[in-house]
This record gives C-alpha cells, structure tokens and sequence, in this order.
C-alpha cells in the first residue's frame, strides 16, 4: 500500500538527506519525493510516497517526527485529500501526426507547451493512472524524454496538515526560531 506524508520542516541546509537517509536506514524505499516552500516564510513541505503496511508507516511517523528541523508530519493517507502529479512529455512530431498527437493531448486535457519542427512538449497534470495512460497512447509517436515530479498531494476541506483543529500551528518568532503556537 502506498502511504503519503506531509512533513513540514525547517528550510535549511541538510534537511532533505537527513529524512532520506531515515528511509534508507530503515530500508523503505521512498516511491516519490516533492519539497517546496509554503506560504510561512522558512518552512518547506515535503510529499513523501512510501510502499509501507499501517505499522511500518506508523513507525516511520514517529521516526521522522524525531529529526532536528521537523516540525510537524501527517499522514495523510486515509484522509480525504486531493493527489497529483505533474510530467511534460517530448514527443516526436512530423507535420503528419502533430494533429492527431494535439488530439489526444485535448482527450487528456493536458497542453501542448512547446512547439518545434520534429517535436512537441506536452504538459500533463493528475493522477499517475492518467499520466501513464496519456505516456502509452504517446509511444507509437515515440517518446523522446519525459520528466515527472512526482506525487503531492492535499487534505480536502478546511483540515490542513498544517494545523488540524485543536492542535498547535507553527510559527517563528523573532529571531527565526521555530514554535507551537
């Protein structure tokens, strides 16, 4: 089973190998990684995919929650939540079969980002069932390069992972030092 997490941690150096190296020592292999800032100013999110049972996601819960610069991890898994990807494609186009590529990129409500003489640049975002289903009807064409970020994903509703009802938000002080508030 495929378990999500969103960690919020401190935006400072050394932060992302310390909670993948976590992963690799308890031998988990992270399926997929995204980190980017949020709206608090030093404090970066990271959407951790992991093939794990319920005891081995909640073991690596609490393992996670015990490195320097996290300061809040959720999984997410079972709660209702919004996932995506994202991925751009670089297909082979010839004057002959860009129409029909264009056509399955509008089937896919993807967008085509980048035109050239020999190739398209297609722009997909949703689930990976979708991703993968637009890559396959695109190989006949042949697939030059692709490229994915990987899973991220949302809680839906007024519940955030960043401060569930009742429970501390986070917040720096001053000097930039993070706290429960």
């Amino acid at each position: 089973m495929i378990t999500t997490f969103a960690v919020y941690v401190e935006n400072k150096p050394g932060v992302l190998t310390r909670v993948a190296s976590l992963f690799r020592r308890r031998a988990f292999n992270i399926e997929s990684l995204t980190v980017g800032h949020t709206d608090k100013p030093g404090v970066s999110r990271m959407t951790i995919a992991v093939d794990t049972d319920e005891l081995g996601a909640r073991r690596l819960e609490a393992h996670i929650y015990k490195l320097v610069n996290v300061l809040r991890v959720e999984n997410i898994t079972a709660q209702p939540a919004v996932f995506r990807d994202l991925a751009m494609i670089k297909v082979a186009a010839s004057a002959e079969s860009r129409t029909h590529i264009m056509q399955l990129v509008d089937v896919f409500r993807a967008r085509v980002v980048d035109v050239a003489p020999d190739s398209l640049i297609i722009e997909i975002t949703g689930t990976e069932d979708k991703i993968d289903g637009l890559l396959e009807v695109l190989r006949p064409y042949g697939v030059m390069e692709m490229v994915r970020t990987g899973r991220v994903a949302m809680s839906r509703g007024a519940r955030t992972a960043a401060a569930q009802p009742g429970e501390p938000a986070i917040a720096a002080d001053d000097e930039g030092v993070f706290h429960s508030v």
